[in-house]
């Protein structure tokens, strides 16, 4: 039975019914009972395995189909009528052309099954900045994860109302889960979002990055705000006052890591804690007082399950220790428990690795060797995190001070420097990238450009959202957060990396908060301030003398020279539309650069 009366609503599930011909059609009012029932359903089934209820209560498993295991950035794409405006950097096909394609593909194929009619609310319900979404889905292994990573329900519907027309329209069907018919669709024009052939959470889950980043940018351009791929965190002060980071980071540089952190000893006696706000994803909106201020769209964690681990991330691996989804992990069967690589030195041997086979003391067949595939994941609440902010669902959102971009770079970028000005800070956020490593693609140093880490996720022309921060600096005016770039992966000769990093980063955070309060100086360097070595804290560390920090701090002009290069390169491939300021702010650079 429909569980409201918007038309707009009802219209469009219709629509989707006589689509796609489902024998049943159950719409998901966001009841325990509810959610209970469809568990119960998948356990039966196979299609998820309930985990040891004393050591891991509320926890389940599953397995993706073999040839399903990640994002699809090939059979991603951004529909708009013009291909300008999806720009250069995204897979375009006109709107109507790709529906000719898709829609054969989508009839009849929930024959035989249920249709899922999920409500739901991106932010916490009841504020001014959250947006709502329904997706129609034929897997209860997308209706229990968007339990989990939205808000669900009767209260979705409540913040969209009876009248409103505002609402992100995702269809979502397994289909045969067929390579060839998969495709993830945008429709930033039309707020809508099309997902076939695939059952793997970042597909699928249309709440996360379809909705959140790639519809949500696209809004925000509109609107005047921003959908920005950003951890939020909150640094609390002995005093508690608490002043607020965003930051964005290209996988495999640590966001989660950075989000959870735990302060070092030398911060923690003093009475300094660290809270998360969010760990991937922020929008950002002008509050009445003129500040920046920001939501975490989301309601838990979508994060990759192999190196997560007591040393490298204790708050994350205990968030996992209730209500998670687990899905291509290893299954150890002597205790019903969950296991991947990097939780401990000690693989079980009697186990099911990811595709499911026994393993019996036998090597991995799957991936390499690897019991867990190596982008396995968990879903859990954010509600089970030991350092959650007490902020998080506040309607109006946290203030933000500063914002940090941040790369893998082995010489080029110093440990931390501050923009000279708004301006400044978006090239810095545009020119951002990260060096390969031989674990992503056997080619390594290969430098890899993620303009403010949205290169996959931005719904529209990159030159167009260029202009949106340079719009948006314009009207936060002085009261914009302060810019600035952080590198904790410079190495030495040998490769090994210098900066000890992990919650040794706080260090750089409280530099970072300093300047923002005009508490310490910098030196004026070509590339902007960069901090005196003395006013990075390295008390406590071991290895890590004001030499070796001033190395951390050094410039090379030659590398950064180089840098430019790229950003030209990447600029051309942007094309026409990239504004005029960041041209300006590329030549300034060089200009300093070659003195």
């Amino acid at each position: 039975m429909a569980l409201t009366n918007n038309k707009h609503v009802l219209d469009w599930v219709k629509e989707m019914e006589d689509l796609m011909t489902p024998d049943h059609v159950i719409w998901i009012d966001g009841s325990e009972a509810q959610l209970r029932a469809l568990r119960e359903q998948a356990f039966a089934t196979g299609e998820m395995t309930e985990l040891n209820q004393e050591k891991l209560p509320g926890c389940v498993l599953h397995h993706t189909a073999k040839n399903d295991v990640a994002r699809v950035e090939g059979r991603t794409f951004i529909c708009t009528k013009n291909k300008e405006d999806a720009g250069n950097i995204n897979n375009w096909m006109d709107p109507e052309e790709m529906k000719a394609k898709l829609i054969p593909m989508y009839t009849g194929c929930m024959k035989g099954r249920t249709m899922y009619v999920i409500p739901y609310c991106m932010g916490p319900v009841g504020s001014p900045y959250s947006k709502v979404g329904v997706e129609v889905t034929d897997s209860i292994y997308v209706v229990l994860n968007m339990d989990i990573m939205t808000r669900i329900g009767l209260g979705a519907l409540r913040q969209l109302g009876d009248e409103s027309n505002d609402f992100v329209r995702g269809q979502h069907a397994k289909a045969d889960i067929s390579e060839e018919g998969r495709y993830i669709v945008q429709f930033p024009e039309e707020n809508a979002i099309w997902s076939i052939n695939s059952g793997y959470g970042g597909n699928v889950l249309l709440g996360k990055k379809c909705f959140a980043l790639r519809i949500a940018s696209y809004q925000g351009m509109k609107e005047g705000w921003m959908a920005e791929h950003m951890l939020i965190l909150g640094v609390e002060f002995p005093n508690g006052e608490t002043k607020y980071i965003t930051a964005a980071f290209p996988s495999a540089c640590g966001k989660t890591n950075l989000a959870m952190l735990i302060p070092p000893e030398v911060y923690a006696k003093q009475g300094y804690k660290v809270w998360t706000v969010g760990d991937d994803i922020a929008w950002m909106h002008i509050g009445e007082d003129g500040r920046l201020y920001a939501i975490n769209p989301e309601n838990g964690f979508f994060g990759v399950a192999p190196g997560t681990n007591e040393k490298s991330n204790p708050n994350a691996l205990h968030t996992t220790m209730k209500g998670t989804i687990f899905t291509n992990v290893a299954h150890n069967l002597d205790d019903n428990t969950v296991w991947w690589e990097g939780l401990d030195k000690n693989p079980p041997e009697n186990a099911q690795e990811w595709t499911g086979v026994p393993v019996n003391g036998k090597e991995y067949v799957a991936n390499g060797g690897k019991l867990a595939h190596p982008n396995s994941r968990f879903t859990a609440p954010a509600v089970n995190c030991p350092c959650l902010s007490k902020e998080f669902n506040n309607p109006n959102g946290v203030p933000v001070t500063a914002m940090v971009f941040g790369g893998r770079r082995a010489k080029t970028a110093p440990l931390v420097y501050q923009s000279f000005d708004w301006n400044h800070g978006v090239y810095v956020g545009s020119a951002m990238a990260s060096e390969t490593t031989a674990a992503a693609t056997g080619a390594v140093g290969v430098v890899r450009r993620d303009p403010m880490a949205m290169r996959p996720f931005c719904g529209y022309n990159m030159g167009d959202y260029f202009a949106h921060w340079i719009e948006m600096g314009k009207k936060l005016g002085d009261k914009a957060p302060k810019i600035f770039n952080v590198n904790w992966f410079r190495t030495d000769d040998e490769g090994h990396f210098i900066w000890p990093g992990f919650g040794d980063n706080m260090r750089v955070l409280m530099w970072i908060l300093a300047r923002c309060e005009g508490k310490v100086d910098a030196n004026e360097t070509a590339i902007g301030y960069v901090p005196n070595a003395e006013d990075i804290n390295i008390e406590g560390l071991k290895d890590i003398t004001l030499d070796t920090v001033k190395g951390l701090l050094e410039v090379d002009k030659d590398l950064w020279l180089e840098d430019v290069k790229g950003v030209e390169e990447l600029y051309a491939q942007i094309g026409d539309r990239v504004p005029a300021e960041m041209h300006a702010q590329l030549n300034a650079l060089r200009d300093r650069l070659s003195k």
